[in-house]
């Protein structure tokens, strides 16, 4: 015998009617989490590259996530504006967070500073308490400023006009170029190296950086080591307008060595 399958009728909607969507939740939801965790990265400050991000992002879903509970689209008002909160607090704290980094590493540098200059072996009177006010010491040509800590003496020459090579770098047409002898004596105990030596040029009352000539027979530097006992002598050129009335010439031995200034008159 025959049985006939009976099927239950699947119920309509009312004709003319849009289907039910689901809500969309989701960004209110993922705005709450990412407010959370941006808000506990932002409390040690430090990981304030953390909570910046996170607190943006929550706000952003926050904002959006409310607006949807405005359109219909949504049914989670409460979690939505309690994420941009915690998204907005997480911002705050990130941007102190970068302040007080910043503040923490320009002091930081500050006192690295200071301490490097003040382990700097110092000229015996060109010292920062070698002029008024504390003011760094100048030398005229000729005279040498002398390193007892280091058992070193610098001793800068007047200039003289240079006449410049073919091919030269560092020279401007209508300048004058001038050349300066540095000399530094070693009458330490030990070797010195002077490779780390800078020697560097100011010209005018604006105090204009000279650039240095290097034309292949000049401009090379101090090469090799200076024996105790002995001495060194590089020549160095430098490039002035031709109205230039001195050089202002700064010489460092080395990092660990202040540089002395000499004024240097180029007539």
């Amino acid at each position: 015998m025959s049985q006939q399958m009976q099927y239950q009728p699947v119920p309509e909607g009312t004709p003319g009617m849009p289907a039910p969507q689901a809500a969309r939740n989701g960004l209110g939801v993922a705005a709450l989490v990412l407010g959370i965790i941006g808000l506990l990265s932002g409390i040690p400050m430090v990981l304030f590259w953390l909570a910046g991000p996170l607190g943006l992002l929550a706000l952003i879903f926050g904002l959006v996530g409310a607006s949807r509970v405005k359109k219909g689209q949504a049914t989670n008002k409460g979690v939505a504006i309690t994420g941009a909160v915690l998204g907005g607090l997480a911002l705050i704290l990130a941007i102190v967070g970068v302040v007080l980094t910043a503040l923490v590493v320009n002091k930081t540098v500050d006192e690295i500073n200071k301490q490097v200059k003040g382990s700097q072996a110092q000229p015996k009177d060109g010292g920062e308490s070698g002029g008024k006010g504390g003011e760094t010491k100048s030398y005229g040509p000729g005279d040498t400023a002398v390193y007892p800590d280091k058992g070193l003496e610098v001793t800068v020459a007047k200039p003289s006009p240079y006449t410049i090579g073919e091919f030269a770098s560092g020279h401007t047409a209508g300048n004058k170029a001038y050349k300066v002898s540095v000399k530094i004596t070693n009458k330490g105990k030990a070797a010195f190296n002077p490779a780390l030596t800078q020697i560097k040029a100011r010209t005018g009352a604006e105090g204009r950086e000279a650039e240095q000539i290097i034309d292949g027979k000049i401009g090379v530097g101090f090469d090799g080591t200076i024996a105790p006992g002995a001495a060194a002598t590089v020549d160095v050129a430098f490039d002035a307008p031709a109205t230039a009335k001195d050089l202002d010439v700064e010489v460092t031995p080395d990092i660990l060595m202040q540089g002395v200034h000499w004024k240097l008159p180029t007539s």
